[in-house]
């Protein structure tokens, strides 16, 4: 049985985001949630966040013990960018894009 859970426009770029994810994948996710609790980046956070949603999603449908399942799914796609104007010198302009992600984590059973 599998559990899902998505993070939709989640404040980070997506390289950043994909950082971590890449180094959870295929992990059990027991160990991906205290590797995620140390880690130094700020990614790991919206990550550890999702997953811990993932788990509880499958507690929901009576699946094995949460932290037995292993995230076989895994990936950031990018979301929208929102632009914004900074002033700058001479009456110029500098745009400034704020990306998003999206990220999704799949969990099922071994």
């Amino acid at each position: 049985m599998e559990s899902k859970a998505i993070l939709r426009y989640a404040k980070i770029t997506p390289r950043k985001a994909r950082r971590v994810v890449d180094l959870i994948r295929g992990k059990r996710a027991g160990d991906a949630l205290i590797s995620l609790r140390f880690m130094p980046y700020r990614g790991a956070n919206f990550v550890e966040k999702l997953l811990k949603s993932a788990m509880s999603n499958a507690e929901q449908k009576k699946a094995v013990d949460p932290e037995e399942m292993k995230i076989v799914r895994a990936f950031v796609d990018q979301g929208s960018v929102m632009k914004r104007m900074e002033p700058r010198a001479m009456g110029r302009a500098n745009m400034i894009k704020k990306k998003t992600c999206h990220i999704t984590l799949v969990l099922s059973e071994e």
